[in-house]
């Protein structure tokens, strides 16, 4: 049996390698083709488009490598089974199953380096790929924003302003739920609230151009407080002058912004920890919004407002009613938000920390999958591996994708959603082994091919008698 373990993985390695290394470069080559326009007619030097290529493999080894363990089994068992080999073992009294052994073990340890891979190799490259992209491109003011930070905007003339974004895109300079501080002016606090906004530069690169959507302008006087005004827009212009390239990332080495696919669990682990502490702050503050509103509608002065009243710089909380109940509405809306976004961004690190291990365990369920289907159609040939192939692909990460975004939304458990679909495929799996040693079909026909011909004779029988009457 060890000599045929043995020439069991053999016959493995030939298609795994072929299938690893074709389907790796056809993504490459489909992800190069897209980055084209990033890379061209820039004057790059060749070991810059060198690490370019190379920093953008190990995302693509990461999902070819289950892939190959699929073909090289579904192709070498169909082989064995073709080939008559099959048949022999079983005639010598052989469980199938057995067979499995060796495979499944070598999978389990591609299994554990590609965990270490996804957790280790992965995101660091993720990163420095990003780094290198931003580097290239240098077109996107959007590049410097920081998701959930205060962003310093400084202008030549020595203003400042401070821009916050709960989500940034810096593929389409889109931010979302936008908070801009005005403190140019030391005495006038103006602050803007959008739901969401577009950045650009002008022609020149000097002016930082931002239309806001949605939203609207507080300013208060500190000298004349009661004087609180509100501006509603549903778009707004607004031009910073003066910040020319300031706000893209030059070179920050290793304390650049990570998204989440650039970070190791640990990394996620830690910042998921950080957003569940500022959600209980949110929700903790929000209810002290409330329970201020309700005191000061029912005329009951609270101890902190009488405290604040004594300071002799304290600002006076408005008299109207009217402007107090909507300052109130705008801090729980602004809450509201915030809790929503700070929940989003943890269920989308749990769902990364669950992806990295669901797609390595992949490779494991592709080996229950792939060698029963094998088995059961011998004269499949390469047509068959091919389809089938493309086919469980196909089914798997619809299924992944799927259950990402609808756990990024919040209607499923990150947990449930990552590992949804490997439960299926186990479960198809487990019924195809245990039904492995029961197969009728050889190389010269399949059961279902049986099946059909003893239908198509029976209906032949049944209309033959029926002329010949």
């Amino acid at each position: 049996m060890k000599i045929f373990t043995r020439y069991l993985l053999r016959a493995h390695v030939g298609p795994f390698l072929f299938a690893f290394f074709a389907l790796t470069g056809v993504i490459t080559i489909n992800m190069l083709a897209r980055r084209l326009a990033d890379l061209a007619g820039k004057g790059l030097p060749t070991d810059v488009v060198l690490e370019f290529f190379v920093l953008s493999l190990p995302a693509t080894v990461a999902l070819t490598f289950p892939m190959a363990v699929l073909v090289s089994v579904l192709y070498t068992f169909s082989q064995l089974a073709a080939n008559n080999e099959i048949t022999a073992l079983k005639a010598s009294g052989i469980d199938l199953r057995r067979l499995l052994l060796p495979i499944f073990v070598v999978a389990a340890l591609i299994a554990g380096g590609m965990v270490w891979f996804n957790d280790r190799v992965l995101p660091e490259s993720n990163h420095r790929w990003s780094q290198l992209i931003i580097d290239i491109g240098r077109k996107s003011p959007l590049f410097g924003v920081k998701d959930q930070v205060l962003n310093r905007i400084p202008t030549a003339d020595g203003r400042s302003f401070y821009l916050r974004a709960a989500r940034a895109d810096p593929a389409t300079n889109r931010l979302w739920d936008v908070v801009i501080y005005d403190v140019s002016q030391p005495r006038v606090g103006r602050t803007v609230y959008a739901d969401s906004g577009i950045m650009a530069f002008n022609e020149a690169r000097t002016d930082l151009l931002l239309t806001l959507f949605h939203g609207h302008v507080r300013e208060v006087d500190m000298d004349q407080p009661q004087l609180f005004q509100r501006l509603d827009f549903d778009r707004q212009m607004r031009r910073i002058p003066g910040v020319a390239n300031e706000l893209q990332i030059g070179s920050e080495g290793g304390t650049a912004y990570r998204g989440d696919r650039e970070m190791t669990v640990a990394m996620m682990e830690a910042r998921m920890d950080t957003l569940r502490k500022s959600l209980r702050d949110v929700r903790e503050e929000a209810y002290r919004t409330a329970q201020k509103d309700l005191e000061r509608a029912a005329g009951v002065r609270s101890p902190a407002d009488s405290a604040a009243k004594d300071q002799p710089y304290s600002v006076t909380p408005p008299t109207d009613p009217l402007i107090a109940a909507r300052q109130a509405h705008d801090q729980l809306n602004s809450s509201s938000s915030r809790v929503a976004d700070l929940q989003r961004q943890i269920r989308e690190y749990r769902v990364e920390v669950q992806k990295k291990f669901s797609i390595a365990a992949a490779t494991l369920v592709f080996v229950l999958v792939g060698a029963p289907l094998a088995i059961r159609f011998p004269r499949g040939g390469v047509g068959m591996v091919i389809a089938v192939s493309l086919l469980i692909f196909a089914v798997y990460y619809v299924g992944l994708i799927g259950g990402e975004t609808l756990a990024d939304e919040g209607y499923i458990d990150p947990i449930v959603a990552m590992w949804a679909i490997n439960s299926v495929m186990l479960a198809l799996g487990l019924w195809g082994v245990a039904r492995m040693g029961g197969e009728l079909g050889t190389a010269r026909g399949s059961a279902w091919d049986d099946r059909v011909e003893r239908v198509q004779a029976r209906v032949a029988r049944l209309f033959g008698g029926g002329r010949g009457a």
